[in-house]
């Protein structure tokens, strides 16, 4: 990817962390913009690459904006996942997590976005851009 198109997708997955008081629903917690909601959304219009299946939690739901993290992957990026149930997906940071066979965690705002109970721990695609 470019710099410039770094610097595209990062003003989509990145957003501020909850204030302190909004701990209690998952509205308050989602601090993404309707814009950048409606971004992350959209079909990817470059080509990428699939680095495989996951099984995804909630991630710390005070960590804003979209991203996963994951073994899949071994340095930071920006990708796609997809939840092959409905079809859906989201623009995501991706993150390294340390340790094989862990599964992944996935932000509150990308798991809303794919359609996916907060509790389920359903298995997902993961995508490079």
């Amino acid at each position: 990817m470019t710099p410039a198109q770094v610097a595209a997708a990062t003003a989509i997955t990145r957003a501020p962390a909850p204030r302190a008081a909004a701990r209690a629903t998952a509205s308050q917690l989602d601090t993404t913009t309707a814009e950048q909601r409606a971004a992350a959304a959209k079909p990817s219009e470059a080509a990428e690459s699939k680095l495989g299946t996951t099984v995804a939690s909630l991630g710390n739901p005070s960590e804003g904006g979209f991203w996963i993290k994951t073994p899949l992957v071994k340095e930071r990026g920006i990708g796609r996942i997809v939840n092959p149930a409905n079809g859906k997906s989201a623009k995501v940071d991706l993150i390294p997590l340390e340790g094989a066979g862990t599964g992944s965690q996935v932000s509150l705002p990308a798991m809303q976005l794919l359609g996916i109970s907060l509790t389920d721990l359903p298995t997902i695609e993961v995508y490079r851009s």
